[in-house]
Order: structure tokens, then C-alpha cells, then sequence
């Protein structure tokens, strides 16, 4: 039962998929985070039925692009956005740590968050027109399944920059062994799924995760002095647009290779 009640403490905190009630208690958040990856699967099983459909009945590239955008938002009720927000303003700020923290605990949105999500907003679009095919479209689907166990291993192996907030409320209790060794074989599966259904695209697209991994520490542990539940949302979107960015260069690249 602590397994059932974990899966569903995951799919309560990470999405808006309708699951059983669980009480508030650490036990029923011991192994939430191994079910984490599980979120992004229906999240790639969406985007990836959607685009097939779009292929099938020929939908225009804008309407595609415009509802990809949308599947992960409305799967996931746009928390890890709240999180991107939440850290764009606090670094906009050039502030001290402490004060950034507090920032990051303000509800409400300031202006540099905005102005970042519109970008956001308009280069995801972008690529999702550039992007696709059912080669490209696998390694991004998959990457929504990878860029969760990235985030999952990180709240158990960072620092957390404070004793309390969401992050630390499923990190502090996790069972440690068991959630590593079953997000590090999450991470692996990912990898080989893309290496071999993406080929080049998704050896681009992993290496774009891993840069992003290592950006994550370096910024995280410099402004906050480690990581919150804010930045490992921030950590989620950079992640997945990164792999989108890195499909589109591996993309790029093939056609002036083939020119």
C-alpha cells in the first residue's frame, strides 16, 4: 500500500490526473519520486498520439505546434512554469541569497517572470514547428519521461537550499537507495530509447540534458546555495526546451551535412 500511496502522492503534487486522495504523511511520500518519470510518460504518450494524428489528417503545423505546447500545461497544471517564474524574478532581482529565496516564496508573478515565459512560450512554439517527424518526435516524448528522473535524482543528491518547501517534503523522506537506483535506471532506459529510436537526433538531445544537468548545479548552488522545489521546476523547463534545441541543431546540421 505504501507503493500505491506513493504513486498517488506523485500524480497529486506533479499533474492534474485525477488519483485517490492520500493523507499528507512522510511514509506515503517514501518512493513518490520513482513514480515521478511516470508523470512525464503520459505526457509523452499524449504528445506523441497528438502528433501522430496531426501527420494522419494533415492539421497545420501552427494548430500542432500551438496544442504541444499545451499538453504538457495541461497535464501537469503548469507547476514546474510556476517554478520557472518564481526563479526568474528572484535572479532578475540581483539580490542577496536570502532575499532571492523570499522572492521565490512571493505567489506572484513579476514582470521579468512574464516577459521570460512569453519567450519561452514563442521559442517552444518555434521549434515544435521546425522539429518533427516520428523519429524526432519519440526522442522529445522520451524526453519528457527523461528530463523527470534528471529532476528526481538531483532532489536526492543536491543540497537543498532549505529545510522546508515542496522539494525537501519529498526529497527528506525518499527511500534513498531505492529511489536512486531506480531513477538512475530510468535515466538509462531514457538514453537508449533515444540513442536508438533518434539516431543522431538523439544523441544531440541527451547531450543537451547533460548540459543542462551541469548547469543546473552550477547555477542552483551559486545563487541559492542549493536547490528548492521552484528551481527544480526551472531545472524541468530548461531541461526539456534544451533537448528541443539540440533536436533542431542535430537537424540543422544533417541537412548541410546532406547539402
Amino acid at each position: 500500500m505504501k507503493i500505491l500511496r506513493s504513486l498517488a502522492s506523485a500524480f497529486l503534487m506533479y499533474s492534474r490526473i485525477p488519483m485517490p486522495k492520500v493523507e499528507w504523511r512522510e511514509e506515503n511520500r517514501r518512493y513518490a519520486l520513482c513514480f515521478f518519470p511516470l508523470v512525464g510518460a503520459v505526457v509523452g504518450a499524449f504528445f506523441w498520439l497528438w502528433r501522430r494524428l496531426c501527420e494522419h489528417f494533415s492539421i497545420g503545423i501552427i494548430l500542432n505546434s500551438a496544442v504541444s505546447v499545451a499538453i504538457p500545461i495541461l497535464i501537469t497544471g503548469g507547476i514546474h512554469l510556476d517554478g520557472f517564474c518564481d526563479v526568474s524574478d528572484a535572479v532578475s532581482a540581483h539580490a542577496e541569497r536570502e532575499k532571492k529565496l523570499e522572492i521565490m516564496s512571493d505567489p506572484h508573478i513579476g514582470a521579468f517572470a512574464a516577459i521570460k515565459l512569453c519567450m519561452y512560450f514563442l521559442l517552444q512554439f518555434a521549434l515544435f514547428c521546425e522539429v518533427g517527424g516520428a523519429r524526432a518526435d519519440a526522442v522529445i516524448a522520451v524526453g519528457f519521461v527523461l528530463s523527470r528522473a534528471l529532476s528526481g535524482l538531483c532532489a536526492v543528491t543536491f543540497k537543498n537550499a532549505k529545510n522546508s518547501g515542496s522539494l525537501f517534503a519529498f526529497s527528506n523522506p525518499a527511500h534513498k537507495k531505492i529511489t536512486l537506483g531506480t531513477l538512475i535506471f530510468v535515466v538509462a532506459a531514457c538514453v537508449a530509447a533515444m540513442l536508438i529510436f533518434g539516431g543522431v537526433t538523439g544523441i544531440f538531445a541527451v547531450v543537451g540534458a547533460g548540459l543542462t544537468l551541469v548547469l543546473y548545479k552550477f547555477f542552483s548552488y551559486k545563487n541559492f546555495g542549493g536547490i528548492t522545489g521552484d528551481l527544480a521546476g526551472w531545472y524541468l523547463q530548461i531541461c526539456e526546451i534544451s533537448m528541443l534545441i539540440f533536436a533542431e541543431l542535430a537537424k540543422i546540421i544533417s541537412e548541410v551535412a546532406a547539402f
